[in-house]
């Protein structure tokens, strides 16, 4: 199990299995454990933290956060494979936003990529869930934010930034420009990628 926190990963792991990772004991941790990492992410941009168990690890460590579940879509254009990408805060990035109290996971995914891009896609199977750890200023706390993905497909549709979540531009990225768009992307978006 994988949290990005934006560019670094903290990996939940029974064995070492990255070369350039920090590797740290869970024994090790101990108490105030967000406190710790985010000290050795000063220095390096990836740990690896083993453990016997790494789901009761990782659940122990959820706990230092506020937790927030998510969904969204990775859509792809009918015609070409096109995909549906939107840009805010100078990365590109997918379209997924927030779950509301006792919406589904698929109704919230594609609530979110019509809110976000103006696009109405059609639901396809889950593809993955990601875990994103950040400090959120306007509640002044840590949220650790699980995000559902799911496959889509759409056609053409007049794109429509949701300028009021920062949303700058939405494009169908065409298959040619998809690896550039990716490097400037998050790691948790090429995860998304890979699991497809």
């Amino acid at each position: 199990m994988i949290v990005y926190f934006q560019d670094k990963y903290l990996i939940f792991s029974r064995v070492a299995s990255s070369p350039e990772a920090f590797v740290l004991s869970a024994d090790a941790l101990g108490e105030q454990q967000r406190a710790k990492i985010l000290k050795i992410f000063e220095t390096h941009n990836t740990i690896e933290l083993l453990t016997e168990t790494p789901e009761a690890t990782f659940a122990r460590f959820a706990e230092e956060f506020a937790q927030i579940e998510a969904a969204g879509g990775l859509v792809r254009h009918e015609r070409d494979g096109a995909v549906l990408m939107i840009y805010r805060n100078e990365r590109w990035d997918l379209p997924k936003g927030h779950v509301e109290p006792g919406e589904e996971l698929a109704v919230a995914a594609l609530r979110e990529v019509e809110e976000e891009t103006g696009v109405q896609a059609q639901i396809g199977p889950r593809l993955c869930e990601t875990w994103h750890a950040y400090y959120f200023p306007l509640t002044e706390r840590w949220e650790l934010k699980r995000t559902h993905w799911f496959r889509m497909t759409a056609s053409e549709a007049v794109l429509m930034p949701q300028t009021e979540e920062g949303i700058a531009q939405v494009e169908w990225v065409s298959l040619e420009q998809l690896d550039e768009r990716l490097a400037q992307s998050y790691p948790t978006i090429r995860s998304v990628f890979q699991a497809e």
